[in-house]
């Protein structure tokens, strides 16, 4: 059974720097697309950013200019740079792959960000 299998959440200050790493286990089927996601407590899920497989990018304003996604196809990985984090980006952050041909997407079992003041 395919998965989705996130690491790098923690705590940070803000000012400071996490990067998120997401993998997809076993095989899968050709991605069209990899993306975050985020939740904070009391809110709905929201778009982060996500990256196409010919490498566009789409962010939500607020993270523009200090967030990076990126990917790696042949090991159907994302990445998810984050940088001068506030502590209005603390939530649990999931990826998430679409695929080509294929009605469903994935989603990673979250990994908790949190950022200090």
């Amino acid at each position: 059974q395919v998965q989705l299998v996130e690491s790098g959440g923690g705590l940070v200050q803000a000012g400071g720097s996490l990067k998120l790493s997401c993998a997809a286990s076993g095989s899968i089927a050709p991605i069209n697309y990899m993306g975050w996601y985020r939740q904070a407590p009391g809110k709905q899920r929201e778009l982060v950013a996500t990256i196409s497989s010919g490498g566009t990018t789409n962010y939500a304003d607020s993270v523009k200019g200090r967030f990076t996604i990126s990917g790696d196809n042949a090991k159907n990985t994302v990445y998810l740079q984050m940088s001068s984090l506030k502590p209005e980006d603390t939530a649990v952050y999931y990826c998430n792959f679409g695929f080509r041909l294929a009605p469903y997407t994935l989603w990673g079992q979250g990994t908790q960000v949190t950022v200090s003041s």
